[in-house]
């Protein structure tokens, strides 16, 4: 019998350790968010899909596979059914997000349509729409383009050198301006990572093409 109360005093602290651990998880999720997810690379080559990291907001980051493909579009579906749309590695119309892009004109004039050959100082206007802390919002957005440093990514073990633009964006009607950045495989002109927003005073999105799809 003089042995139980030793039993109980090991299962109790097992017991608060497991409970001092339950709250320095919760601490930290608050502090920090969920941890961000990173696949192998040697997962996302065996995948027969093109993939992508997406970080929304500042939040985690994600790991989404290519939903389907159609008229020069990329269509990638989170596993809560919100959408992204991309073309030509530009975001051009979200879905199920707080705040989306719904829609982009003149796209065949992007200046990313043709990304070797993008020059300092290229201008692009087109007229979009997106909601804005719920309020819809259009606009004539006019773009500038400067060229950063150029850079090496490692993507999904692969080096690749990028070229590094920076596209400023100025609407019309309220002279809000922000900024665009896009990461552009110098060798064959894909846009291999990008940061940009919905709308003015809207999400940052972030992407990083793991694997591009086969054209």
């Amino acid at each position: 019998m003089r042995h139980i109360p030793l039993l109980f005093l090991c299962l109790l602290l097992q017991a608060c350790t497991q409970t001092q651990q339950g709250l320095v998880d919760t601490a930290k999720l608050a502090v920090m968010g969920p941890d961000d997810v990173t696949v192998s690379d040697e997962k996302i080559e065996s995948l027969p899909y093109a993939s992508m990291y997406l970080r929304i907001n500042g939040g985690q980051r994600i790991f989404l596979v290519l939903g389907y493909a159609e008229q020069g579009q990329q269509k990638w579906i989170t596993q809560d059914r919100a959408m992204l749309v991309t073309q030509q590695g530009r975001l051009v119309k979200t879905r199920g997000l707080s705040d989306n892009l719904l829609a982009v004109d003149n796209l065949p004039q992007d200046p990313l349509a043709h990304p070797l050959t993008l020059r300092e100082g290229a201008s692009w206007t087109r007229v979009m729409s997106w909601t804005e802390h719920g309020q819809l919002r259009a606009s004539r957005a006019v773009s500038t383009f400067s060229r950063g440093e150029d850079e090496l990514l490692t993507l999904a073990g692969h080096q690749i050198p990028c070229r590094v633009w920076h596209e400023e964006v100025t609407l019309a009607a309220s002279g809000a301006r922000w900024q665009n950045t896009f990461w552009i495989d110098a060798i064959n002109g894909e846009v291999r990572q990008s940061a940009q927003r919905v709308g003015a005073d809207t999400l940052p999105v972030d992407i990083t093409i793991l694997k591009p799809a086969k054209s």
